[in-house]
């Protein structure tokens, strides 16, 4: 019980250290790795190098896999170059396995050592970061090194040694274990090397080994799937056509296990190294092999798996994709797009709200107080979104981002409330009891209604942008429109002292109206605290005046 233990923490230890270094070279350079897939997609060689380069990196094929489907659903690439960068990810994630399985033990402790010192001293900057990232390289070291102290005790057992050894009659079965094993691990990687050990230490023949190996290359086709199972078709077509690959060139590398050991044994006698030079072998042959194909795959997969064509109520593409959790920088991309969405849907309803106060059109107040719903809804699915993105993943840039996306959202969703508040009254105060507003009280709301929908447009410019510049601009329209606010509400007055009838009869309304879209533009023009107060030009009550006045 003991040694099963010992091994049982070794394997832990093990996947572990493959989801630090994942997630540590994620927070360190997510950014630049998804540039870098958008960008190197002109042909399938590039593509395949990318996918080497990436994935080498974050020593995950799956982690590629998802990125990669996020940018097919995007529209950012197409499926064919999607399909190119996963044979070069297969291929980089064999060359780690070669890297982590040479006698690298004497740099565990170093890297260990040096990455809890940079990760404890320096915290969440870019050192810290790394430091993170060592430490994982230094316990995958150590997790192999006990995996092969741990195996030899255990399977000494005789009971073991026969379990062990019915596996060998049958390849399907050898296969089947080594995908379960690496959809259970998350890391074809980590099974690989685990493998490799275990024959390294006689656990396992090495017809099982190999067998083992093409059952977690599998395995990790099918762990791609289900993790993107729930996600819209163009993202699900990356996956599926990925494990066809996989699947295929399993079907071709299975029969040849035995020609392959016969062959290869003599050049290369350590069992380790010829497990994962096996694994090395496959993925370049079927990746250089099978590249050709992509095409005709990517065609196939589209008749499989149709994109459906968009009906009325789903014109717009929806940006939450659950696959990008696991990538929180592309997670946090794909909220501030639906972030930008539901500032959308608050425009048209800003505007509408013009035309209901001008025409009395009840139809389409209606249809914008419904519209209020959709921006609540947004609101609930972005927040719940971004509460699934792990924040220890998250660099200082980004938590700052996801601090905005939130307060952004928040601020719309107010906005909206406010909108159906008013739409509410001028049903009520307006359009039943069939009042007008005077003409030069039309004439005052009309002037602010389009400050407010010129810095609505220019707050979702900064929330894109972030523009120091333009947040001071956006600041500075608030004061003007709070001063502007307060001059029409004087010159209302004005009117009921001249006892103007149309003012008399919509004064309350009138009064609420322009007070209801200063509330507005305030929510608004709190956009830009975030970005001002990052840029450190915002004091507790106002902008420096220094800064205010190079503007001038």
């Amino acid at each position: 019980m003991k040694h099963l233990l010992n091994l049982m923490a070794a394997v832990a230890l093990l996947v572990w250290g493959t989801h630090l270094v994942r997630t540590g070279v994620l927070r360190v350079f997510g950014a630049n790795l998804r540039r870098l897939l958008a960008q190197s997609t002109r042909n399938r060689f590039t593509a395949a190098l990318s996918g080497v380069g990436v994935t080498a990196l974050v020593q995950s094929s799956t982690a590629t896999s998802l990125m990669t489907s996020s940018f097919v659903g995007q529209g950012l690439i197409t499926l064919p170059a999607a399909l190119a960068v996963m044979r070069g990810a297969d291929i980089g994630t064999a060359l780690m396995a070669v890297l982590f399985s040479a006698d690298l033990s004497w740099l565990s402790p170093l890297f260990i050592f040096i990455g809890v010192v940079l990760f404890i001293t320096r915290g969440p900057s870019v050192a810290g970061r790394v430091g993170r990232v060592l430490i994982g390289l230094g316990l995958i070291l150590l997790a192999l090194r006990l995996v092969v102290e741990a195996t030899g005790s255990l399977f000494e057992a005789p009971a073991i040694r026969t379990l062990l050894a019915s596996v060998t009659s049958d390849v399907l079965l050898e296969i089947t274990l080594g995908a379960v094993l690496a959809i259970v691990a998350y890391s074809s990687l980590a099974v690989v090397l685990l493998v490799a050990a275990m024959a390294s230490s006689h656990v396992v023949p090495l017809d099982v080994a190999l067998g083992l190996v093409l059952g977690a290359n599998l395995g990790s086709g099918l762990l791609a799937v289900l993790t993107t199972a729930k996600s819209e078709m163009a993202v699900r077509q990356v996956t599926v056509g990925n494990l066809l690959f996989k699947a295929l060139g399993v079907a071709v590398a299975a029969p040849l296990i035995g020609l392959w050991l016969r062959e290869a044994r003599p050049y290369i006698p350590n069992a380790t190294q010829l497990v994962v030079l096996s694994h090395l072998a496959f993925n370049v042959l079927i990746g250089l092999g099978f590249i050709g194909l992509t095409g005709g795959v990517a065609s196939l997969v589209t008749r499989l798996l149709p994109v459906p064509e968009p009906s009325a109520a789903t014109m717009r593409p929806q940006h939450l994709d659950p696959s990008a959790l696991s990538t929180p920088t592309l997670a946090i991309s794909n909220a501030a797009r639906e972030a930008l969405h539901q500032a959308d849907v608050v425009e048209t309803m800003l505007i509408g709200m013009l035309t209901v106060i001008r025409n009395n059109d009840q139809r389409l107040a209606e249809e914008l107080r419904k519209l209020d719903d959709t921006v609540d809804r947004l609101y609930s699915d972005i927040k719940y979104y971004m509460t699934k993105i792990s924040r220890e993943a998250l660099g200082e840039e980004e938590s700052r981002r996801w601090a905005d996306i939130i307060s952004f959202t928040i601020n719309m969703e107010q906005v909206g409330d406010i909108i159906e508040r008013v739409i509410i009254d001028i049903e009520d105060k307006k359009i039943r009891p069939q009042r007008n507003f005077s003409a030069a009280g039309m004439a005052e709301i009309v002037e602010l209604h389009e400050r407010l929908v010129a810095n609505l447009r220019l707050g979702m410019s900064v929330f894109l942008s972030g523009s120091v510049r333009d947040a001071q601009k956006l600041l500075e329209a608030k004061a003007r429109f709070r001063n502007l606010e307060r001059t029409y509400a004087n010159t209302h007055l004005a009117r009921l002292a001249e006892q103007t009838t149309l003012s008399i009869e919509t004064s309350s309304l009138h009064i609420d109206l322009i007070s209801d879209l200063k509330r507005i533009n305030s929510h608004i023009c709190s956009i830009a605290y975030p970005i001002l107060e990052s840029a450190g030009t915002l004091t507790p009550s106002r902008l420096r005046e220094s800064r205010l006045g190079s503007l001038s």
